[in-house]
């Protein structure tokens, strides 16, 4: 791991939704009441979602070094973006002493990986934060091997992970914040679940930070050869 590539890798800057953080075209700021379409028509479980960067290039690579080719201590930068991004959840503050839940794999996939990199990040970012929070890695477990989300539209999405998780450790969530740690989001379904199930269980408030987001909002607006603005639809990436 090159020091000059990590430093290369920045904050999201993009205009954002204010609930799940998905990019916003111009016209959607203007108009709007800064939340993206989906948030507005059907809102997630989560109060508020935030991720360190975009998923590409540098920081992309990096993700893949962690969940696909072992490299264990990529956990430690990662886990530093992810302190950036805990940070900025300006509504979780010490004295209410949230309680960090790492978005849980099946234990299938677990065993053949070695390790949930969800969790290792969130160690990593825990030793970077302020304030250290408490890390309940037994409190939410992922009871179903579900499919692979590629693919898949966001009501495939939904389904896909409906009921997939259940919570095993109530105790260490009834009446507390939660903040849910991942390493990518998407289109937010995963995290939305695991919310759901959370505040089923007695969570006053959940809310998400992940190290990265693969946008599938509009991108930022450019200008055509004929000098009008276009807002270009952007795609979901493959996580």
């Amino acid at each position: 791991m090159c020091r000059e590539c990590i430093a290369e890798i920045r904050p999201t800057r993009a205009p954002q939704c204010v609930i799940c953080g998905d990019r916003l075209a111009s016209a959607l700021l203007l108009m709007g009441d800064g939340r993206c379409p989906h948030c507005r028509d059907c809102a997630p479980a989560f109060e508020r979602a935030v991720s360190f960067g975009e998923y590409e290039d540098g920081l992309r690579g990096l993700v893949r070094l962690l969940k696909y080719e072992r490299v264990t201590p990529v956990a430690g930068p990662l886990g530093g973006m992810l302190a950036q991004a805990i940070v900025e959840l300006a509504p979780i503050a010490p004295e209410s002493s949230p309680v960090l839940v790492p978005v849980p794999l099946h234990k299938s996939r677990r065993q053949a990986r070695g390790f949930n990199q969800a969790e290792l990040i969130a160690q990593a970012a825990v030793r970077r934060l302020p304030h250290r929070l408490k890390i309940a890695s037994d409190a939410l477990v992922r009871r179903r091997d579900t499919a692979s989300q590629v693919g898949l539209s966001r009501e495939e999405r939904i389904e896909n992970v409906r009921d997939a998780f259940c919570i095993m450790q109530p105790g260490s969530i009834r009446d507390r914040e939660v903040l849910l740690v991942d390493d990518v989001m998407t289109t937010g379904t995963t995290l939305s679940e695991c919310a759901r199930v959370l505040k089923q269980a007695g969570a006053k408030r959940v809310f998400a930070a992940t190290v990265a987001r693969a946008f599938e909002g509009a991108s930022l607006t450019a200008a055509d050869p004929g000098g009008q603005e276009v807002i270009e639809a952007g795609d979901s990436a493959p996580v």
